[in-house]
């Protein structure tokens, strides 16, 4: 028995899953946990890790060291996405990563990012057709899927954290701000030359912007286990309602917002304006939600290889 070890690095929060894997590719996971660092805050046009990003970073890090390390030969995965990937103190971080915590931390790119989104999403849901949506804190990845197949693929550096910084207010959202931000998104959308080849399709959610979107309906409907999002499916009406519903609360009664984790309620508008214009854009009338990703996808491929 083989203890997997995945951890990904965001720019919002940083995540970890242990899964047991035997020697016949059976898995099961066996221990997740997650903790907000938000380490793109205050990165600034000069795209510098700040002090006190990286110190939460590291106690974070600090923290599933002492879970992993107690595992019977763990097999450690870790990777670095949007954050570290555009920092231009990427190597200083990496360097006192590895010098405190004995971690070797991989920088992906946003198209191995997409990547293994793909294979996360491929292999847990029923899709045939569809725009494979993460947003992240700090870049959104775009994957269409046509036949099961990876057709297209583009990583956007604009995410939760990101665009709220950048654009919106943190507490009662102004409409110039809001115009704004969605102004630059469109643009941003309009640049990419196969996104319309995505019109009429559903949309598969990811990241933790689309995922609290899930959870917010599913507490509003009162269902029992509103974390399983998995499978779970909003009309296109559903989301406009509910950004509507969060564009004309302040920040204190975003926390009070059944479903939003409080640490999110300042950049969860930010968060949901890609899905949202995507919706609209393609004419896409449904949202499927994935909780499986880029960790699940880095578990698929190990698997893979045990199998080769």
């Amino acid at each position: 028995m083989k203890n997997l070890v995945v951890i990904d690095l965001g720019s919002n929060s940083v995540r970890m899953t242990v899964t047991e894997v035997d020697s016949h590719g059976n898995y099961q996971t066996v221990n997740q946990l997650k903790r907000y660092v938000r380490l793109s805050a205050n990165m600034g046009p000069k795209r510098v890790l700040q002090p006190e990003t990286i110190d939460r970073t590291m106690a974070a890090l600090v923290d599933f060291k002492a879970i992993y390390s107690k595992l019977d030969h763990p097999e450690i995965h870790a990777v670095a996405t949007a954050a570290v990937r555009q920092a231009t103190n990427q190597k200083a971080f990496l360097k006192q990563v590895k010098e405190k915590i004995g971690l070797s931390l991989e920088v992906i790119s946003g198209a191995t990012e997409a990547r293994y989104d793909y294979l996360g999403v491929v292999n847990t849901l029923p899709i045939i057709n569809g725009l494979v949506v993460d947003t992240g804190g700090g870049s959104s990845e775009l994957i269409l899927v046509q036949n099961q197949q990876l057709k297209h693929v583009v990583s956007i550096p604009l995410g939760s954290v990101t665009l709220s910084q950048n654009y919106l207010e943190s507490d009662k959202i102004k409409p110039d701000s809001l115009f704004k931000a969605m102004t630059f998104v469109n643009n941003v959308f309009n640049d990419i030359w196969w996104l319309r080849e995505a019109t009429n399709l559903p949309i598969v959610g990811l990241g933790g912007a689309n995922r609290t979107l899930a959870k917010i309906n599913r507490r509003k409907k009162n269902f029992l286990n509103a974390e399983d999002v998995h499978g779970y499916k909003l009309t296109d009406e559903d989301v406009y309602e509910t950004l509507t519903r969060l564009l004309g609360a302040t920040l204190e009664e975003r926390k009070k917002v059944p479903g939003l984790a409080k640490e999110r309620a300042d950049i969860i508008i930010g968060g949901l304006i890609p899905v949202t214009l995507l919706m609209r854009l393609l004419d896409s009338q449904q949202i499927i939600f994935s909780n499986a990703g880029l960790r699940d996808g880095i578990l698929f491929e190990y698997l893979n290889k045990l199998k080769a």
